[in-house]
């Protein structure tokens, strides 16, 4: 009899321990057949609450530095090196035009520039190369050279004939005459010109999800569904890489039918899960396909963020780093563009688009650029914003250098550590 126990309690053990291992399989298995069929991987989607609750679940996010992984222990071993001034310096990307104090400009480390058309306006190759390269030379740290050259609407070399033959015709025409075929070879030839320029990153392409003619961002965008759109981004991120230059998803959470924030604030009051659901997918496709660089909006999005705007919210960064797992740089739009610089000074601006989670912050600049009480913006300005901002402890310096890292970790990773003169980071 006691025989006969022993074994039915064994069989009971052997069945339980059955049962708890296939509940665990089950368990396990259960996300891995949740797949996304646009992207065949697991999509972790995260609820409203989460984001704005700035309550993440720890195992959602892969705690490895991402694309620019291998390239951090230089990055840091250089960022020992610098000034908090120069480290300062680099989180900014500075628009450049004719009207540049240039002189000037070139006692500062910036970390990049931004040219508008007026800077190609009538000149040659050699000298768009001559130019660069002098701003090059007069830098410790090789910069980011710049351009919005998304074709169609928005062009800046190739508004110049001396430099390219005719424009770049709009992502939208491209793909209703060529596909995608024509997009990546588009692509491809962008690349190569701006890249024999001396210009290393394309604030392009456009992701948006826009579908209506009159919405404001409709010229500019692919002008077709999220599953389309999120293809395109993935497409232009494939091809451009090798090429010399960094594209950039924008703009960041999606810009829907909001107004020209250029001129004036712009209030986004779609519901999360529309946004999530429509928006989000294109960015996530160009992130998956190795994005190095996403640009934040100046919309105000109701359903994340009801104070802030995108560029300047917590509650967005927290979306883009946690919920799309972007280990790259993110970027502002420009920082004194009207649907910012009309509630804020230039300090308050900064201050909080470093607290909010940018790693660069692009201002446009020339010799009139004035905040929104008529004084004068100055470099020397926007370097003292962020020292007295960490004086008073309102930023860290641990931000600072999470930021600066990255941005450095971002240039040996595309490679342009070596100029002509043999300059690299590491010097």
């Amino acid at each position: 009899m006691r025989y006969k126990k022993r074994i039915n309690n064994i069989k009971l053990r052997i069945l339980a321990l059955t049962v708890i291992t296939i509940l665990v399989l089950v368990g396990i298995s259960i996300p891995i057949f949740k797949e996304n069929k646009l992207f065949g991987k697991v999509e972790q989607k995260i609820s409203k609450d989460n984001i704005l609750n700035n309550d993440m679940n720890s195992n959602q996010v892969i705690e490895d530095k991402g694309i620019f992984g291998k390239y951090y222990d230089k990055a840091e071993q250089k960022l020992q090196t610098l000034t908090i001034e120069e480290k300062i310096a680099q989180m900014f990307i500075i628009g450049n035009s004719e009207s540049t104090d240039y002189q000037n400009l070139k006692s500062y480390q910036f970390g990049g520039y931004l040219f508008f058309k007026d800077f190609f306006n009538d000149k040659t190759q050699e000298q768009i190369k001559n130019s660069i390269e002098d701003f090059q030379n007069a830098s410790k740290i090789p910069l980011l050279i710049a351009v919005d050259e998304e074709g169609g609407k928005v062009v800046r070399v190739s508004s110049n004939s001396k430099l390219v033959p005719e424009p770049f015709k709009a992502p939208s025409e491209i793909y209703i005459n060529g596909g995608l075929e024509a997009i990546e070879q588009d692509t491809v030839n962008k690349s190569k010109i701006l890249n024999n320029l001396g210009i290393n990153v394309n604030f392009a392409p456009v992701v948006d999800v826009a579908s209506n003619p009159n919405d404001y961002m409709y010229n500019r965008a692919l002008q077709q569904d999220k599953d389309i759109t999120a293809t395109y981004a993935e497409t232009v991120i494939n091809a451009s890489k090798g090429l010399g230059v960094s594209y950039t998803l924008k703009h960041f959470p999606g810009y829907g039918n909001n107004k020209d924030t250029h001129v004036g604030g712009s209030v986004d009051t779609r519901t999360y899960e529309d946004i999530y659901n429509n928006d989000i997918e294109p960015f996530r496709a160009g992130i998956d396909a190795g994005a190095e660089c996403v640009m934040v909006s100046h919309n105000i999005v109701t359903s994340i963020d009801p104070e802030n705007q995108a560029s300047i919210s917590p509650q967005i960064h927290e979306l883009l780093r946690k919920e799309l797992n972007f280990k790259g740089v993110i970027v502002t739009d420009a920082l004194n563009m009207g649907a910012i610089h009309d509630e804020n000074t230039i300090e308050e601006a900064i201050t909080k688009a470093i607290k909010a989670g940018n790693d660069m912050i692009i201002l446009s600049m020339d010799i009139n650029t004035t905040d929104k009480d008529g004084s004068k913006i100055t470099y020397s300005r926007i370097i003292d914003a962020v020292k007295k901002a960490i004086d008073i402890k309102e930023i860290s310096v641990d931000i600072i250098d999470e930021a600066v890292a990255r941005i450095l970790a971002w240039k040996y990773y595309k490679e342009i550590t070596l100029l002509k003169d043999g300059k690299s980071l590491t010097k």
